[in-house]
């Protein structure tokens, strides 16, 4: 069912809605066959930016382009894109089956093929039992395959997802990241997939690209984008990492690469603010000079051998290698 992955790339694209710029002349060129998550705060441009590829608002200047040909002026039918919403949005009076099958019911195909298209889709997404359930019936993980199932049958070159998973409950959550990576490598087409979480993200994405006030941060693999952040902005909003000022530069450090010693020892002079035990680390947070406060994940074993309270005063240190110059 493998199909032939599409380039998807995005030529300096940008959404107004009045004096508000949305999205600001954003350039990138999506690999085929990945799977790509846009990760930013709300109103960072994110999910205008999936909407412009998908075709439900406008371009204000700029292009899209799947597998060279510029699609920003064709309707969504014809984009060769589909779109998985946030809500599921299936028809209540409509069984799974037909449910699944209604996009090519608008094609005009005729019942018995639509059904059987159907049924092909509700076997990838493990649903063939439930075909003739109604959308009430289900589950919400059953419901979100209904809906990945239809957004599917269409076979699109490139799967749009706007936060899917943000209506489950988190062990369902967890599990439904798999299936969807797993769909994905099966059916060689590229998901873009909107998040502002950065768990998710960190999970399901061969790129990660991070938007921030309309424009993108940064792009890159999870592992790079969280180990190399180019700015303080992707530094914080990705966690895991604290912003130092130092007098030749601006650094991230990672929080489980900073150290506590003893007060009067170490790079850097503290006062711990607060204590979180969190199973296999301690996370202590600690006041340096100028109210700034950076992070330390002490593993738990360590931590226990000589407990620090808030109030304590202490040392921070860390490798001179850990520190990543950040561009700004």
């Amino acid at each position: 069912m493998s199909q032939r992955g599409k380039d998807l790339e995005l030529v300096k694209i940008t959404k107004r809605y009045g004096d508000t710029i949305a999205v600001n002349a954003v350039s990138h060129h999506f690999k085929p066959a990945t799977y790509a998550c846009l990760l930013g705060p709300s109103g960072c441009g994110k999910s205008s930016t999936l909407r412009m590829i998908a075709g439900h608002e406008t371009v204000s200047d700029g292009s899209i382009l799947l597998d060279g040909q510029d699609i920003s002026r064709l309707p969504p039918a014809h984009r060769g894109t589909a779109m998985m919403f946030q809500n599921y949005a299936l028809f209540p009076h409509l069984s799974v089956a037909e449910n699944v099958a209604f996009s090519l019911k608008m094609k005009g195909e005729d019942k018995r093929n639509r059904l059987a298209k159907a049924g092909d889709m509700l076997e990838l997404v493990d649903l063939s039992a439930l075909a003739e359930r109604f959308p009430h019936q289900l589950s919400g993980g059953q419901q979100q395959r209904v809906a990945l199932a239809r957004a599917l049958i269409t076979r699109p070159q490139v799967l749009l997802l706007d936060e899917p998973l943000s209506a489950l409950d988190p062990f369902l959550r967890v599990r439904m990241r798999s299936e969807l990576k797993r769909l994905q490598r099966e059916l060689g087409i590229s998901f873009l997939h909107v998040t502002h979480g950065q768990d998710e993200a960190m999970a399901l994405a061969d790129e990660i690209v991070v938007m921030n006030d309309a424009v993108i941060e940064q792009a890159g693999s999870a592992r790079d984008v969280f180990n190399r952040p180019d700015t303080a902005f992707v530094a914080q909003f990705l966690g895991g990492h604290n912003v130092i000022d130092l007098a030749d530069g601006r650094f991230a450090l990672r929080s489980d690469a900073v150290s506590l010693t003893d007060a009067g020892t170490g790079k850097m002079e503290a006062r711990i603010m607060a204590v979180e035990y969190q199973g296999t680390h301690v996370s202590v947070s600690a006041r340096v000079a100028g109210n700034q406060d950076l992070m330390a994940l002490v593993p738990d074993a360590v931590f226990f051998q000589n407990v620090k309270n808030p109030g304590d005063a202490v040392g921070l240190t860390w490798e001179q290698e850990k520190l990543h110059r950040l561009t700004q």
